[in-house]
């Protein structure tokens, strides 16, 4: 009895778990790892908000590939690590750490519902004290 409680709950946990890490497209994290702003360009809404090292702006997504690529060349990209990721009603996000040349850039991917798709509405990077 107590295996079949066990088996449901883990079950349970992990279609919720699925569920959840379904709202953020799978393109999404390996982009990052590869840091590669085409790859991201595919995710992005027609505007994004981009806050890069404290300076915000908002832009097309032409113009937001153009500045993550930007970034990209100048701080080359080596890994990156999904600290968290979750959703709420029709938004979805994810924080990790993004490793480079230059050192870790904590970032933050906040995605919304447009159309049954998930795009990336606002990036934010910051260099972290690690």
């Amino acid at each position: 009895m107590k295996k079949r409680v066990l088996l449901g709950m883990a079950a349970l946990f992990l279609s919720v778990f699925l569920a959840v890490a379904q709202e953020i497209p799978a393109g999404v994290v390996p982009a990052f790892k590869k840091g590669s702003s085409q790859e991201l360009n595919k995710y992005m809404g027609d505007k994004v908000n981009l806050i890069l090292l404290g300076s915000s702006t908002n832009v097309d997504k032409q113009k937001a590939t153009a500045m993550m690529q930007e970034f990209f060349a100048e701080n080359k990209v080596s890994g990156f690590n999904v600290n968290h990721q979750g959703k709420r009603d029709d938004s979805s996000f994810i924080i990790g750490t993004l490793m480079t040349t230059k050192g870790n850039f904590r970032v933050n991917c906040f995605l919304k519902r447009v159309d049954n798709q998930y795009l990336i509405h606002q990036i934010r990077i910051d260099k972290t004290n690690e």
